[in-house]
């Protein structure tokens, strides 16, 4: 499993925020998204999970490799945290791997717990363990950690080691280091888009 992409250039609200995007992710690779707020990290993402389209460049991926998780957790609240995992599990063909998902996000005791009662942590903690249950080698993560506590990031960290250990990668953007010795960084800093000439001008609109 490989993400390729070249010369990518992704806009919000039609507005270019990046262009010239390049790198691979390889099997077994994590590649960590860095730079300040509103510079295009979740833009990209989401052009990356098929979102969005793309303003220009080429996306290579395997068909239906990716898992996306972005800022909302993607949760029935009105479903139990084992019924939220069983659908999941339903949506892609993957039943049996709900058990190890909850134990794995320190999720057995809430199992009966409608989603709608949980913590904005364990909230994101069933979010997360949605990625185990999808069973798709690639995680494309926005800002994964948000709401979760330290012992909930160990969590989190040793599930990403187990999943690059099985020959599966990870993208993430996120502010805070993870230990992931293994993982790169990719400043998007340098990928900002440059100004572009409007057509037409203030002047002239109101000449």
């Amino acid at each position: 499993m490989d993400l390729s992409v070249r010369d990518l250039a992704v806009a919000r609200g039609g507005i270019p925020v990046l262009e010239g995007v390049r790198f691979d992710l390889p099997a077994g690779g994590a590649l960590v998204l860095r730079g300040p707020n509103g510079c295009g990290k979740t833009t990209l993402l989401r052009t990356l999970a098929g979102l969005q389209p793309p303003l220009e460049g080429r996306i290579s991926a395997p068909p239906e490799a990716m898992a996306y998780a972005g800022h909302a957790d993607g949760l029935k609240p009105t479903l139990t945290v084992a019924e939220n995992l069983r659908f999941w599990a339903s949506v892609y063909g993957t039943a049996g791997r709900e058990a190890p998902a909850m134990s794995a996000m320190n999720l057995s005791d809430l199992l009966d717990r409608p989603a709608q009662t949980l913590s904005a942590g364990q909230k994101r903690r069933l979010g997360l363990a949605r990625l185990l249950v999808t069973g798709r080698p690639l995680w494309v993560l926005d800002e994964p950690t948000v709401s979760l506590d330290a012992g909930s990031v160990g969590l989190f960290v040793r599930i990403v080691r187990a999943h690059l250990e099985a020959g599966g990668a990870a993208l993430m953007a996120t502010h805070i280091d993870l230990g992931l010795a293994e993982a790169r960084v990719l400043d998007l800093t340098a990928y900002r888009a440059r100004p572009r000439a409007q057509a037409g001008g203030f002047d002239e609109a109101f000449a």
